[in-house]
């Protein structure tokens, strides 16, 4: 039997993924910070301010309103991220660029902390049924919201990737990417796979072992679900 889980309010989601993800940075200096992260070619600097920006993306998206319905919801948005193709070479270029502007690590990490701090007062004074633009689809801001909270718990695990002992992703966000994942799917993933593990399955980030592979009712070719 498939086991249920209460679905939170997205901002709750929001507010755990954020205090997860900056428990990580508080402890984090220079040095660390040019750590290897689980995304190819950056650093853990580099991937924060790519969290920046998915964060300053989702205050404009609160306050944009949108006269049209939504032609997204917080698991079909993903569809457009086809795998292998999340960020061009020069968006990913210019994020280590600009990271680099920021000579004190400290800085982006008080960006951050103080911008999801915004993040998370906007997403708590706005309906959660209101209809938001953002990358040029309409979402309601609880879906938008969602979305948010599975970026920045992925990223997470990338965060942490060369950073043994930092505290994981909380478990509302990995609930989230799990029921995300099975919606993309279109069914639920075998209750065996922890979610962190099926999380980086279903981006590419690790490969199915052939005990996984062979688990009742998956179909190995649908993954990577998202890149």
């Amino acid at each position: 039997m498939v086991r249920k889980r209460a679905v939170p309010p997205a901002v709750d989601v929001w507010a755990a993924t954020r205090d997860a993800f900056v428990s990580v940075l508080v402890d984090l200096d220079e040095e660390r910070s040019r750590l290897p992260s689980g995304c190819a070619g950056w650093a853990v600097r580099d991937l924060v301010f790519h969290c920046l920006c998915d964060l300053r993306r989702g205050l404009v998206a609160l306050h944009t309103p949108a006269d049209r319905e939504p032609d997204r919801d917080a698991v079909d948005y993903w569809a457009d991220w086809v795998p292998g193709t999340d960020g061009s070479p020069a968006d990913r270029k210019l994020s280590r660029i600009v990271a680099e502007l920021h000579p004190d690590f400290t800085e982006l990490r008080d960006l951050y902390a103080e911008t999801s701090a915004a993040l998370l007062h906007a997403a708590a004074g706005t309906a959660p049924g209101e209809r938001v633009a953002t990358q040029g689809h309409v979402l309601t801001a609880d879906d938008l919201v969602r979305t948010l909270a599975v970026e920045a718990t992925i990223h997470h695990l990338d965060l942490i990737v060369s950073l043994p002992g930092a505290p994981g992703p909380s478990p509302e966000g990995l609930a989230e990417v799990r029921r995300t994942l099975d919606g993309l799917l279109g069914h639920p993933a075998p209750e065996a796979w922890d979610d962190a593990r099926y999380a980086l399955i279903a981006t590419g980030r690790a490969a199915l072992s052939d005990a996984e592979a062979g688990d009742p009712g998956v179909d190995a070719g649908r993954f990577p679900l998202f890149g």
